[in-house]
């Protein structure tokens, strides 16, 4: 019998130059890098991840998902449309009170974490991208108030004025604007936010949760750098930062858009 030919096009493995120039085997290495196979989803977690501040910490990305779902709807409704709708009005009411879960689950959340100083073990950025994402969401908050489109938002937005222009950031930020407070609301804030939850969502993934003060997971004492590939600390931000914005990188190279013969 004669043995069936291989198919050079389909079996032939790629060398390593070829594997250079392929965006996908490089954006596969990056997220090994970043976080190792097996920790994205573990099965199995230390004894002391089963606290309730844990569970807070869930809970906010929980109300984070109602948020972002109920002010989908909304945008797609108009931004005066739960003023004339039933159906608007409630759903205006599940983006207000998930808002309100948002940041009280965040804040013992953030708190916790702080008093169990979860920078330990080199997870500064962890903590870091927390603190920050707290305070964006804190704008994107103060924003959604000025686009209530009643009194209440126009009575918040003259107040306002009169701080920021104290500030002298009021002729950047111009509250009384509320076309810009709307994009600022629903595009640009919400943005950051997610761009900073999925960092300390990376983050959290790769380097575990913190440890008790009495307690140390094994190999956690033995990490000498915030990367675990032995890369120093700087390049963290580099690896995660790259992590998300490779996935959209579509590459120039016209050697990449030719089939390997």
């Amino acid at each position: 019998m004669t043995a069936a030919k291989r198919n050079p096009l389909i079996e032939a493995e790629p060398g390593p130059a070829e594997s250079d120039r392929n965006w996908t085997a490089r954006l596969r290495r990056r997220i090994t890098r970043t976080v190792p196979p097996g920790q994205w989803l573990p099965d199995r977690q230390p004894v002391y991840v089963r606290s309730w501040i844990y569970v807070f910490g869930v809970a906010t990305l929980a109300a984070l998902l109602v948020v972002l779902g109920s002010g989908v709807v909304l945008s797609v409704g108009g931004s005066a449309w739960w003023h004339t709708s039933a159906v608007g009005h409630f759903v205006n009411s599940v983006h207000l009170w998930s808002v309100e879960l948002f940041f009280a689950f965040m804040v013992i959340h953030l708190w916790g974490k702080f008093f169990m100083a979860a920078w330990r073990g080199n997870r500064a950025l962890t903590w870091i991208t927390g603190a920050v994402c707290f305070v964006g969401s804190i704008g994107t908050a103060f924003t959604g108030y000025l686009s209530q489109s009643n009194f209440d938002s126009q009575w918040i937005s003259t107040q306002a004025k009169d701080g920021l222009n104290a500030a002298g950031v009021g002729a950047y930020f111009n509250v009384l604007n509320p076309a810009r407070m709307l994009l600022w609301h629903i595009v640009l804030l919400p943005l950051f936010v997610g761009v900073l939850v999925i960092a300390h969502l990376l983050l959290v993934r790769r380097h575990g949760v913190v440890p008790p003060f009495d307690a140390t997971p094994p190999g956690d004492a033995g990490r000498a750098s915030i990367a675990s590939d032995g890369s120093p600390p700087a390049v963290e931000v580099v690896a995660v930062a790259e992590s998300i914005i490779i996935s959209a990188q579509i590459t120039t190279d016209p050697d990449d858009r030719e089939v390997e013969r």
